[in-house]
């Protein structure tokens, strides 16, 4: 849905092999849409545990934006960004503005609003050293997140 309404602007939809294309797009008009699952059919980790594969679509995205060498990573969800428990079940769970990997897993957040797989993911990341969550829901964060501003939670890989 999201291709067939940026098309327009020139925002290209891209899977499978349409990855390699990813450079070019971003070159030309700085943006892509692609799905946020891995492309299993090419590669995949065997899970520690089960049969669900351990990265899905937050680590999915995060594998990407490092395989290009992208600067940031901001993850739009539904919630101002972490909090100490889910919101949606503890509704005395505290926000966290900013934590570290280190600090997230002390902590044990588990069910928190990204992946657990990220974290190891951000800790060996090469050109990534930080992500954002902003809330999609209330206009006007993404933009404040693209021009720098602090919104939402910052989790940083030191």
């Amino acid at each position: 849905m999201l291709g067939q309404l940026l098309a327009k602007y020139g925002i290209a939809a891209v899977d499978g092999a349409g990855l390699s294309a990813v450079p070019l797009y971003l070159a030309e008009v700085s943006a892509v849409i692609f799905s946020g699952m891995p492309p299993y059919k090419l590669w995949m980790r065997p899970p520690v545990e089960g049969v669900i594969p351990p990265y899905r679509t937050d680590a999915g995205c995060f594998l990407l934006a490092e395989q290009f060498g992208c600067k940031a990573m901001i993850y739009v969800k539904d919630e101002n960004g972490l909090y100490s428990a889910n919101p949606k079940t503890h509704k005395q769970a505290n926000f966290i503005p900013k934590i570290s990997v280190a600090e997230m897993k002390e902590m044990g957040l588990q069910d928190s609003i990204l992946e657990f797989p990220v974290l190891d993911l951000l800790q060996s990341a090469r050109h990534i050293q930080q992500v954002q969550i902003v809330n999609g829901l209330v206009p006007g964060n993404l933009t404040r997140a693209l021009a720098g501003e602090h919104v939402g939670t910052i989790i940083t890989a030191n």
